[in-house]
């Protein structure tokens, strides 16, 4: 059965009511009901390609933040093997919402780090609902050090709405732990392949995304803030969400043709949570591919290719 929650997904979820009913009628009254439940099913299958082909920018917003969608535990244990989860900053204590570790991508090791949202309340509470504190983020880069150490790509999973914003997270160093992440990843001198599993927002994103490569799945979204952020700061209330989401460019679409992005990763239809193996198996694929290319290139062309590829960031000619 598929999983419709979302308020512009009510449609389906009638038309899957009436496929339940007209099944329940026929075996109640031992009925064929077989050509009313395939030209529904038809209708439920058109009917959501046309919702998903034109969702706006905050639909696609709410598909990246949908309670069911793939974490990067449930790709840690579907995509990759061998996976060996490592713990702590070697300074203060470990942040649940950064997991990673050695793990093993069609046969070759990689390092893999990336955040992680709870499923439930108390899974959420767990994990700080996918935002780090700055210890998870030196747990991040002690990673990568390591994985340099050893000349083993890193490949992050980035699904958070942002750092964490409390006192405790201001006082031991969020936005230094941030900066440092990104001065380390510009010369880290071994391949960084990155991906928007979900919602990536602001530096707590951008601090596991700074890579040679920057793929992102079809419905996640990458911005410098949450729409809800941005409207209530532009416009004092946070109601206008719709209106900032269409001005922050934050869908994959726009983020490849601004070359913020590499490449776009399809998701089934519906999002990636209907069908999990389906979409595991497309991120597979595409880290595979990234993974193989950057493992031929030296470190010292792949620093200096990255340091390329963010300077041309932003640049503009005037006519």
């Amino acid at each position: 059965m598929a999983i419709y929650t979302l308020d512009f997904e009510k449609p389906l979820l009638e038309l899957e009511r009436q496929v339940d009913e007209i099944k329940r009628v026929g075996e109640d009254r031992q009925i064929d009901v077989g050509a009313e439940l395939a030209a529904l099913e038809k209708k439920i299958e058109t009917l959501k390609e046309e919702l998903y082909r034109n969702l706006s920018p905050m639909q696609r917003v709410f598909v990246a933040r949908h309670s069911k969608r793939p974490t990067t535990l449930d790709y840690l244990g579907s995509i990759f093997t061998d996976f060996v989860e490592l713990h702590g900053d070697r300074a203060f204590r470990d942040d649940p919402a950064i997991v990673g570790g050695w793990a093993r991508l069609a046969g070759q090791s990689v390092m893999v780090i990336g955040h992680q949202k709870g499923r439930d309340t108390r899974e959420n509470i767990k994990r700080n609902f996918g935002m780090p504190h700055p210890e998870g983020y030196r747990k991040a880069l002690r990673l990568m050090h390591l994985a340099a150490r050893f000349h083993t790509p890193v490949v992050t999973l980035i699904d958070t709405p942002g750092a964490y914003p409390g006192i405790g997270a201001e006082e031991r160093g969020q936005a230094e732990a941030i900066a440092t992440n990104l001065l380390e990843m510009a010369s880290l001198p071994t391949a960084i392949v990155a991906c928007v599993i979900g919602e990536g927002g602001s530096g707590g994103a951008l601090a596991l995304g700074l890579a040679d490569r920057v793929l992102m799945f079809e419905h996640s979204v990458y911005s410098v803030i949450t729409p809800e952020g941005c409207a209530a700061i532009l416009w004092k209330d946070a109601t206008q969400r719709e209106r900032a989401a269409e001005a922050l460019r934050l869908t994959a679409p726009d983020l490849l043709r601004f070359k913020i992005i590499d490449e776009i990763i399809p998701e089934p239809i519906g999002g990636a949570h209907q069908d999990p193996e389906a979409a595991g198996e497309n991120l597979r694929t595409a880290l595979a591919k990234h993974v193989a290319e950057l493992r031929r290139v030296r470190p010292d062309k792949l620093v200096r290719r990255r340091a390329e590829k963010y300077a041309a960031m932003g640049v503009f000619a005037e006519s």
